[in-house]
């Protein structure tokens, strides 16, 4: 059970970065909870708000529900209290409700409520949805707005009005007037989280919108860097941000595009880049290719201390 109430919690994550480690295998993909852990466990020696496991980096959409059990109790496990562990919720609204009360059961602080899978929906149609997974726990509910799950401002402040325990808006859109119509509607009824792909490119902007956290995929392997970059959005030092934008991020993103599927993929190349092999992604994603996986393994190395190794690409 959680130690903590929904709006402690999400109050806990919007004051720093937040990140969401990759969920390991073997060659057979079958879940590594060892090196998962320790992997959790090296993150935590760095300054974290909060913990996502089995998140979209952690590859929650090809996890069986009970292997994201399995996720969620490893990393509530090493983490021991010291910082919020969020749990990956999603599908349809019976296996959602499921996955919310067995992250409860697991231990988590909260819910990370992903897309329903595949189907389109009216607003309405997503808030009885969102409103049933708040019922089924009495975690906080972070709802995650992007793809086929965008809420509207009427349909955000009705759901807030009825489940007290809504705490988070994750914005994972870039609709920035909608953002805003979010916020001034809002205020800090919510925390707001920026999920877009590569949070860092938007963090700044969303910063004056009210958006005080991102989740960082870069802090998987190259987390000084990645809290040095967030430091320097809280401080609104623009040229700090602009340089980290110009001399990696914006690298990164281009080598990231040009793959569908490659948000994760790249995240767990630069693992293997800094000698923190997490093991393969399942399909159906795909690997960097050798080409690319040297291309960032440089990248990383330009802007990073850890003289990266020159590491195999599988």
């Amino acid at each position: 059970m959680s130690r903590m109430s929904p709006t402690e919690m999400a109050h806990q994550l919007g004051g720093g970065l937040l990140s969401f480690p990759v969920t390991h295998f073997d060659a057979d993909h079958r879940f590594q909870e060892g090196p998962y852990r320790e992997h959790c466990g090296w993150m935590l020696q760095r300054d974290l708000a909060g913990l996502f496991a089995a998140g979209g980096t952690g590859e929650f959409f090809s996890l069986r529900p009970e292997e994201v059990g399995q996720v969620v109790r490893a990393a509530v496990a090493e983490t021991a209290g010291k910082i919020p562990v969020i749990a990956g919720c999603g599908y349809g609204t019976a296996i959602a409700t499921d996955l919310a009360a067995d992250a409860e059961a697991a231990g988590a602080d909260g819910v990370l409520l992903l897309p329903p899978y595949l189907t389109n929906a009216t607003q309405e149609g997503l808030a009885a949805h969102i409103e049933a997974v708040c019922k089924a726990t009495r975690l906080g509910v972070i709802v995650y707005n992007r793809d086929n799950a965008i809420l509207n401002e009427d349909t955000l402040a009705r759901l807030c009005e009825r489940n007290p325990n809504l705490v988070g808006f994750k914005d994972g859109v870039g609709d920035l007037e909608l953002m805003m119509r979010v916020y001034a509607r809002m205020g800090d009824r919510l925390t707001y989280i920026g999920g877009l792909p590569t949070a860092e490119t938007f963090a700044l902007p969303y910063l004056e919108m009210g958006v005080t956290t991102y989740s960082s995929a870069i802090f998987n392997f190259l987390p000084e860097w990645a809290l040095d970059f967030y430091k320097a959005v809280r401080a609104r030092d623009r040229d700090t941000v602009m340089a980290g934008l110009r001399e990696f991020v914006l690298p990164y993103i281009a080598l990231r595009n040009r793959g569908r599927g490659y948000a994760v993929s790249i995240v767990k190349a630069g693992m293997r880049a800094v000698g923190r092999d997490a093991g393969p992604v399942r399909a159906p994603l795909t690997e960097l290719t050798p080409d690319e996986f040297d291309e960032l393994r440089r990248l990383i190395a330009r802007v990073s201390a850890v003289d990266t190794p020159r590491a195999a690409n599988g």
